[in-house]
């Protein structure tokens, strides 16, 4: 289901994020899980190898632009931002022939894992390490020559103040009417509740046990960062799931926030 408004919580939902507030993380903490972000990415990625994240066969269904893309037949080019092990960029690869992928990811071990794929092919696709918050994209990729990116999943492992920066990063390397295909944790989705006090760093960004980040978006948020970035939003919009947790015999509420933007003749 997908509306435009946030999901309303229970009076114990509310108690719960009322008590995260009595310890937000401190100050020094913060910058130290910044200055460590990267190790912290790859010390997931050998914890869980390739064996975390599943295959994002439901991107094709849940985005038009890539069923689309499979009956098109054109030579198209996408930037996936973020790849991990590459979950979104085989499925496709294997579904669109005249595909060309561009993979990039903050973990030097996740490059190392999707480069050691039997379905990594560099006729086909170029994955390399990016810190996208300082690394220019336009280093490995040509300037205004991708058709499609992907930033699924991305954005909340970054700090909010780089977030923009980011975006602008993407606007540099997308061809004019290329689109954004976005998707992220949102606000007052299940996961954010259960943060316990100490584990909050600001309002929505929190730190997981493993010392990565999340922070949950509303579609505010999303279309005001992509608007000063010089996007167009096509569509913003929340999407409701329900995440069934066999362990605990509960049924949970899941939101995410999902949109296209695209990039206009206007620009900045």
């Amino acid at each position: 289901m997908s509306s435009a408004h946030d999901r309303c919580l229970s009076a114990e939902e509310l108690e719960s994020l009322r008590l995260q507030d009595e310890r937000i993380v401190p100050k020094f903490k913060q910058e130290r899980l910044e200055a460590e972000a990267k190790k912290n990415w790859d010390l997931f990625y050998k914890r869980n190898t390739t064996k975390f994240f599943r295959d994002r066969h439901w991107t094709t269904r849940e985005f038009e632009d890539l069923s689309d893309m499979k009956l098109s037949g054109k030579q198209l080019t996408i930037l996936e931002v973020g790849c991990g092990v590459g979950n979104f960029m085989f499925p496709l690869l294997e579904e669109a022939p005249d595909v060309f992928f561009y993979a990039c990811d903050f973990s030097s071990r996740a490059i190392q894992f999707v480069q050691e794929n039997p379905h990594y092919n560099p006729e086909r696709c170029l994955a390399f390490c990016c810190d996208l918050t300082k690394d220019e994209l336009k280093n490995t990729i040509v300037s205004e020559s991708v058709d499609l990116v992907s930033v699924i999943f991305v954005l909340s492992a970054i700090h909010p103040d780089k977030m923009l920066s980011v975006l602008q990063n993407i606007y540099s390397v997308l061809r004019k009417g290329g689109s954004v295909l976005f998707r992220d944790y949102g606000l007052n989705d299940h996961a954010m509740i259960r943060f316990s006090a100490g584990s909050k760093l600001m309002d929505r960004f929190y730190v997981r046990q493993d010392n990565t980040r999340a922070y949950y978006f509303s579609i505010e948020k999303v279309a005001e960062l992509f608007a000063a970035a010089g996007f167009l939003a096509a569509k913003t919009e929340y999407i409701f799931r329900e995440t069934i947790n066999r362990k605990e015999g509960l049924t949970v509420p899941r939101v995410f926030v999902q949109g296209k933007f695209v990039k206009t003749d206007i620009g900045l």
